[in-house]
């Protein structure tokens, strides 16, 4: 494959809502370019970019596909990115290395909760956006009605650069409103140029001249044109459009159907024209590790080597692959890296450039260009290698926090550490997907964006790691408390031939304000308790804390006061003095009105304003309280504190109540007191639990 320069270099994310096409439009822009001879369908399983086999068995895009081609001179980089919300970490990965990003909509669905968080996610990433309105030939099809939402939600800088001739069942091309031509779309193959019909003549002008006004107020010296002369010449578009979607002032609208191949061509033809390249970005910040402080890079080739991995993907037989982007310089096999992040060196091996499963091994990659390394030695997702002697490490992609748990359970005997390393693994893939072993709850945890993506990554662990586990609820880790004061005596005496046990504690139990853990305070006055057995007292108290009275969970936000005591000069110990120090605690708990604390979470969840009223009551039934809503263009944001206890697949119901378009984040607040007749419940659970246990 020939190199190119960073300046013919352009690094396109397609994003947006699932399902709207995203995975089809790649396939005929590879189609179009003559990357492959055939366009591939999601239904039938035979896409580029979605090759994996959970991928072709939900016919959904479930990881970031990298592909390439050529068109007029330039090289692409397509990043097809999953639309739904569990993949959305794939999504922040791709779009943090993309220039431009094609935010893709049904003609049928128009905007949908994946294009507003596409949206915000390109614009936060610094990504030009354009808009391509697919499925135009479907029944039902509406190019303006979407075209008119597009600009009532993202403003008057969203403007047409086509408007379709015909639509839905009736598409037959598009007119080109910068060149003023009609191309007709041909079946299997090009548009063919002709010119304007007649009927739309004055429809292209009042578009056309909307353009020109838009256009012109990215530019001061073309406004000036435009309002004395109340024209633009072709260029002067071109250049005023080339400036808005560089600077995220003007959001070009193209159209038509990616199954079809309809558009296709053009809309290529504007990419390479109009979009940014990566050296247009000037140059990228980051830290120099040896400092700590802020630097920059310029993106350029005679710079020293900077590259950004953004996604971790293992491959049978080949092992592990490493997506990056060059900032600046080059990379070869053979050159040596640092990695400042992890403090490690790392040997290039192979490079390659890919098209979904299908890899090219290629000589360097240069500033701007995105590739894959193979096989690195401890790099991985979000991580930067750079020159040694040019340190400078970029920031972390940021990744958003998971928004459900689930336990794991293994189905064989013995397969803890398989389970352990073959999720940490996957974790390094999708930082989004975590894992931990809850001491607290005696449970293997894994937390992610949703029931598929979890589902979706135990799947994975079985067919790479050859590792079955059952996914059950996690078990809340509730909390106990008091709420009175209380004074009490734990005494300890054993006496059996020899040296004897002795201890004796008093002791004062007292709340303390939610979220303030344990207090122990040594009142001891006049040495009734010596003081070097002082620390197994608190010890005693604090092994006690470990597994409350009610039901067997952790105490806490709890003052425990040692006030007074006797002991014995022969038998007492620190092992008598921590025995009755527990014992002490135990019987003053039960006194103290105990009870029990749930963990309530913050709860986000951003909905179309039609399903409000049903999204606040199942919130309300969920025992939530409604702390407020919030307009978000054409969606609601409802902010709740609800118990996690409520909160049992939460993200599936939502989408359920949504038609799929609502999406949720949440995060802990703090906990709180179990109303009493649902505390008696779980404290009777706890109980049977326990006895069963004991039984087995």
């Amino acid at each position: 494959m020939k190199e190119f320069s960073g300046q013919l270099v352009r690094n396109v994310a397609l994003v947006g809502h699932g399902s709207c096409g995203k995975t089809s439009l790649a396939e005929a822009i590879l189609f179009s370019a003559g990357a492959t001879t055939r366009l591939g369908k999601v239904e039938e399983g035979n896409t580029v970019s979605d090759y994996t086999n959970e991928e072709i068995k939900r016919k959904i895009s479930i990881g970031l596909g990298l592909l390439h081609t050529e068109w007029q001179g330039h090289k692409l980089n397509l990043i097809d990115l999953p639309g739904y919300a569990d993949f959305i970490g794939e999504t922040a990965a791709g779009l943090r290395v993309a220039e431009s990003a094609i935010l893709v909509l049904s003609a049928l669905a128009g905007i949908e909760v994946g294009t507003e968080q596409s949206w915000k996610m390109a614009g936060g990433n610094g990504c030009a956006r354009l808009f391509f309105i697919n499925k135009l030939d479907k029944e039902h099809a509406k190019f303006f009605e979407n075209l008119d939402i597009l600009q009532k939600r993202f403003g008057n800088g969203v403007v047409p650069l086509q408007i379709p001739i015909g639509e839905a069942l009736n598409l037959q091309g598009v007119v080109d409103l910068i060149t003023l031509k009609a191309y007709t779309f041909q079946k299997g193959g090009k548009p063919k140029e002709g010119d304007i019909p007649a009927e739309l003549k004055e429809k292209v002008e009042k578009y056309r001249g909307r353009l020109m006004e838009s256009v012109s107020e990215a530019d001061d010296a073309l406004i000036e044109k435009y309002l004395e002369a109340g024209e633009l010449t072709t260029d002067e578009i071109k250049s005023g459009l080339k400036k808005g979607i560089a600077a995220g002032i003007l959001f070009p609208v193209m159209c038509g159907s990616a199954t079809e191949n309809w558009g296709v061509a053009n809309l290529l033809d504007h990419i390479v024209e109009f979009c940014p390249s990566p050296l247009d970005r000037g140059e990228v910040k980051g830290n120099d590790p040896n400092t700590g402080k802020e630097s920059s890079r310029k993106i350029a080739l005679q710079e020293p080597a900077l590259v950004l991995v953004f996604k971790t993907v293992s491959e049978p037989h080949v092992g592990e692959l490493s997506f990056f982007k060059a900032y600046a310089g080059k990379v070869s096999p053979g050159d040596d890296l640092f990695n400042p992040g992890r403090q490690i060196a790392e040997r290039v091996g192979q490079i390659y450039v890919m098209n979904g499963k299908e890899r090219k091994e290629i000589a360097k990659i240069t500033a701007g260009d995105i590739g894959a390394f193979v096989k690195l030695k401890g790099t991985h997702t979000g991580d930067t290698l750079c020159d040694k002697k040019g340190p400078l490490q970029l920031s972390n992609i940021q990744f958003p926090e998971p928004v459900i748990a689930m336990a794991v359970k293994p189905r064989h005997k013995g397969d803890e550490e398989k389970i352990a390393n073959g999720f940490a693994k996957l974790h390094e893939e999708d930082p989004t997907f975590k894992m931990e072993v809850n001491a607290d709850i005696k449970q293997t945890i894994i937390f992610g964006q949703g029931e598929l993506h979890l589902e979706v990554m135990v799947s994975k662990l079985q067919e790479k790691y050859g590792v079955a586990v059952d996914l059950e609820d996690p078990r809340i880790p509730y909390r106990e408390t008091i709420k009175g004061k209380v004074e009490v005596q734990g005494k300890y005496k054993r006496q059996s031939g020899g040296r004897g046990q002795y201890g004796d504690v008093w002791l004062k139990l007292e709340p303390l304000p939610r979220g303030s853990g344990f207090e122990f305070e040594d009142g001891i006055v006049g040495g009734a308790v010596p003081s070097k057995y002082i620390p197994a007292v608190e010890e005693g108290i604090q092994e006690a804390m470990g597994e409350g009275v009610l039901a067997g969970y952790p105490v806490v936000d709890l003052k425990a006061t040692l006030y007074d005591g006797t002991y014995h000069v022969v038998d007492s110990s620190d092992m008598a003095f921590k025995i009755a120090a527990s014992m002490g605690f135990k019987k003053g708990f039960v006194e103290a009105r105990p009870v029990l604390l749930e963990p309530i979470y913050n709860l986000e969840a951003t909905v179309p304003e039609e399903f409000m009223g049903a999204v606040i009551g199942d919130i309300s039934s969920r025992r939530g309280k409604i702390m407020g809503m919030e307009a978000d263009g054409v969606f609601q944001k409802i902010k709740a504190k609800v118990p996690l206890a409520e909160m049992n697949k939460y993200s599936t119901s939502l989408r359920s109540l949504t038609q799929g378009r609502g999406f949720h984040t949440r995060s802990f607040s703090h906990y709180e007191e179990v109303p009493h007749e649902i505390s008696e419940k779980i404290i009777k659970q706890a109980m049977e639990a326990k006895e069963k246990e004991k039984q087995e």
